[in-house]
């Protein structure tokens, strides 16, 4: 006999866009994602780059003072370390500007920009359960 949660139909029974992936697009850590939510959680994994991402959403670009300025409790190497991994990842443009001294300024790519539904999905989700954490209420003034 098998064992069935109950409440969710059989992994076999589902469909849309949230099904299982299949076994063979599971992979150990340290090899290239294939299954459609590891790949998102490999863009966005890493402590404060999702608070990265959420300051260009707000901006739409950003110079590196900025981002600094504006996330004060990130270091910067782990700030310069995010905006790497973003730029690698095709979710941010790296843009010099020539003069002295030299300034650069990262901007949100298209790529990037189709991450919002996923940042606001994140932020009403967690706002919805701030009260439950110890946080403050929520934007209507309830927990």
């Amino acid at each position: 006999m098998t064992h069935q949660t109950v409440g969710y139909a059989p992994a076999g029974d589902r469909d849309g866009p949230l099904a299982d992936c299949p076994d063979s697009a599971l992979v150990p850590p340290g090899h290239e994602p294939r299954c459609p939510v590891d790949i998102t959680l490999a863009v966005l994994g890493g402590r404060w780059t999702p608070l990265v991402l959420r300051e260009f959403l707000r901006r739409g670009e950003a110079t590196y003072s900025e981002l600094s300025a504006a996330l004060p409790a990130l270091s910067d190497k782990v700030l310069s370390d995010r905006l790497a991994q973003l730029t690698g990842a095709g979710v941010l443009e790296r843009h010099r500007i020539p003069g002295w001294p030299p300034r650069v300024h990262y901007a949100l790519t298209v790529q990037g920009r189709e991450l919002e539904p996923v940042m606001r999905g994140m932020w009403e989700w967690g706002s919805a359960r701030r009260g439950a954490l110890g946080g403050a209420p929520g934007p209507s003034g309830t927990a």
